[in-house]
């Protein structure tokens, strides 16, 4: 399993997309969508988790691309 990857905002504005641990943006876009798709895409080719956080900084949602390591059962 790969980096987890994030979309968060970029301190000059727009958004941004990050490797954990990684101090410099991947991506830097103008809309939180398109950091999101790019996120997505990148998170799917290296089996990673996607981390998309609000405005405020939270952690609004996580999307595993991944072996998950607790499937759902059915």
């Amino acid at each position: 399993m790969g980096k987890n990857i994030h979309v968060t905002n970029h301190s000059q504005g727009g958004y941004q997309v990050k490797f954990s641990g990684s101090s410099k943006a991947y991506r830097r876009t103008e809309t939180q969508r398109e950091a999101i798709e790019i996120g997505r895409e990148l998170a799917r080719n290296q089996h990673s988790e996607l981390v998309i956080h609000g405005r405020d900084g939270k952690i609004r949602q996580k999307n595993s691309y991944g072996n998950d390591p607790f499937p759902p059962k059915g």
